[in-house]
């Protein structure tokens, strides 16, 4: 198993972020001199320019997840979260709600993605600065590759969270691109092109657990973006059919042009899958770390505490066996965690815990027996946390539904969900929870061990190679899980969705031991939301299977209206008789006004005076857009 990978090693402060309607990007001198003058030079310097640009990935996949996470936000977003925690976690539940506490609330990673986009442009403009040799020339097309990809896809998540936004494709701000831009008709061919780019230009052995992108990688998020475009923008919610339109590219190294169709994706998802050498691990534990081999060890050894979810698992199939866990056979791309987060860590995109997976403190417990929070013998083999973003009533009931109407148990179920009423007969909630559904999520969940030394101590602790967190607090600091953004399971099902072609999918339901079904569009849905429940895909997925002009019935309104009446644990009290109900209107009346979209930083519209508009469903002069104390 790999331990404490990061995925990007150099810290170059390439600040951006929109500062005048004349000067859109305001660039770090130090950087600016040191690529007119002297820099890159040498290959090493364009891996150092290519590993800051990776770096943004880790100020977002780990920090404060509630204010920069985009994929723990999709997760609240959709129907699979509540926002819960406690009175004072106003920020996860403004994000469930749909609404803001403030105009400048989801800021941060708005200008994190620019700050993304922007480095991508600096080592894309500035790769041949470098005298490549012949012997040379696949290492410089790698890195240009991994440029142009890193850029589509901080592109990507930039205007899925805000929609039509200005479209940055060089260091050089010209007035056009400080205008706003239509996602729909130039972004994604940008954003398409610059997958292509990535595939044509990038090899097929790096990426193999390193957390840098390849020729798969690029081929598996051109489906992604594909059919994101093709369901929201085009509403062609049933791909299958065949009936999605072609996209014009643009032209560019590594991208002739020309037109991309739904054929061409299937045929690079049938690359992966014939050419990749990519597997599904044997059992759907192995991928997350409560399966380590150390607490199976300890479910064996007749003392103490067993964890009996996974006393049945081969060992070999343990989260930090050979295959398995980080780096494992299905894990296509990731956010990779190194032992090198500090209090005083600096930078323009630095947070103090950004090279530890931050999500799996933001799910973590909040145990409240007699202020034993912390306690892992309350909790055991978990850990404390702030407990926001807990699991919906509507996920665990849709599930438990399906496996009643087929006749099956999904292990899936209780390998993504803690059942703390059931599993952790000891767990009693604190006195200011609210939003509680008596669920957890259990990927990514903190893991402890009797063999460590202290509560809140991780297992992490007992690996070997390990070093005692710079943070000097594990609770915090202590959290190396790959974030997985492609995995295997994932090319299988957009290949089934795509094709109608239930082969792909039986594979996956067979790795869940559910039974083997035919093609059908709800019988997809379904396997995606099962299978990558709190992976950040929930929300987008619904949004493409509803179309850009939904009503209050469509499929996402509807499915986030199901959560009104489900009953809550408020104020910590099991036996009160609150239900859930949305904070200023419904959920289903805040989709469709706002098109999943969130609000654009007022702080940015000001600056942009003019060129970047606000988002329907956003006034802010309007209560129904803002956050309101229900607990």
């Amino acid at each position: 198993m790999k331990k404490y990978i990061l995925s990007s090693l150099a810290v170059l402060s390439a600040a951006t972020l929109f500062t005048s309607c004349n000067d859109a990007l305001d660039t770090d001198p130090r950087v600016t001199e040191m690529t007119q003058a002297t820099f890159p030079g040498k290959p090493g310097d364009v891996e150092a320019l290519n590993a800051a640009t990776y770096s943004i990935m880790n100020a977002m996949g780990g920090g404060d997840s509630d204010n920069q996470n985009p994929f723990y936000w999709w997760e609240i977003m959709s129907d699979n979260c509540y926002g819960s925690g406690g009175l004072q976690d106003n920020k996860v539940k403004s994000l469930h709600h749909l609404v803001e506490m403030s105009v400048n609330q989801y800021e941060q990673t708005f200008i994190l993605l620019y700050g993304g986009i922007s480095r991508a442009n600096n080592q894309i403009e500035t790769i041949d600065n470098v005298p490549w040799s012949e012997k040379e020339k696949s290492q410089r097309n790698q890195l240009l590759g991994e440029g142009y990809f890193m850029r589509g896809l901080y592109t990507l998540w930039l205007t899925q969270l805000y929609g039509d936004v200005p479209l940055i494709t060089s260091t050089t701000i010209t007035p056009e691109m400080e205008k706003q831009a239509s996602a729909e008709d130039v972004i994604y061919p940008q954003i398409l092109s610059d997958f292509v780019s990535g595939m044509n230009l990038m090899g097929t052995e790096t990426g193999r657990g390193d957390g840098h992108a390849n020729k798969y990688v690029a081929e598996a998020f051109i489906a992604r973006a594909y059919m994101f475009w093709a369901g929201f923008y085009k509403n062609v919610s049933e791909l299958a059919s065949g009936s999605a339109p072609a996209m014009e590219l643009v032209e560019q190294e590594g991208c002739a042009g020309g037109s991309l169709s739904q054929a061409d994706v299937v045929n690079y998802l049938k690359d992966i899958i014939n050419n990749g050498g990519y597997k599904l691990c044997p059992d759907f534990r192995s991928l997350w770390q409560y399966s380590n081999s150390k607490l199976w060890d300890e479910a064996h050894d007749g003392e103490g505490h067993a964890y009996a979810f996974i006393a049945d698992m081969d060992r070999n199939n343990c989260f930090d066996m050979p295959g398995m866990g980080n780096g494992n056979t299905e894990e296509i791309f990731q956010i990779q965690f190194m032992n090198a987060s500090k209090w005083a860590i600096g930078g323009t995109y630095s947070n103090p815990r950004m090279y530890s997976n931050y999500i799996s403190v933001f799910w973590g417990l909040r145990n409240g027996a007699s202020n034993q929070n912390g306690d892992r013998n309350l909790t055991y083999p978990f850990n404390q946390g702030w407990g926001q973003g807990t699991p919906s009533c509507n996920l665990w009931d849709d599930w438990t539904d399906a496996e009643r109407r087929g006749g099956y148990t999904d292990i899936r179920k209780l390998g993504s969900m803690i059942d703390l009423e059931n599993e952790l007969a000891s767990y009693t909630f604190e006195k200011d929870d609210c939003e509680e559904s008596g669920y957890a999520v259990k990927k990514y969940a903190e893991v402890n061990l009797d063999a460590c030394a202290a509560n809140n101590d991780t297992w992490w602790s007992q690996c070997e190679g390990y070093t005692s967190s710079s943070l000097d607090n594990k609770m915090q600091g202590d959290h190396f899980e790959d974030f997985y953004l492609m995995r295997y399971a994932d090319v299988l099902l957009m290949a089934t969705e795509l094709t109608g072609d239930p082969s792909y999918m039986n594979q996956v339901q067979a790795r869940a031991g559910v039974p083997q079904t035919g093609y059908s569009l709800k019988a997809v849905q379904d396997e995606r939301r099962w299978e990558f429940a709190f992976e950040g895909l929930r929300f987008n997925d619904m949004r493409r299977w509803t179309g850009n002009h939904p009503s209050e019935t469509s499929y996402a309104p509807a499915a986030l209206q199901a959560q009104a009446g489900k009953k809550i644990v408020c104020l910590g009290d099991k036996s009160n008789k609150r239900t859930m109900q949305h904070m200023t209107c419904s959920w289903a009346k805040r989709y469709v006004a706002t098109n999943g979209f969130l609000a654009k930083p007022q702080a940015q519209i000001t600056l942009m005076n003019g060129n970047l508009e606000q988002n329907p469903g956003w006034d802010a002069a309007d209560a129904e857009t803002q956050y309101k104390v229900l607990y």
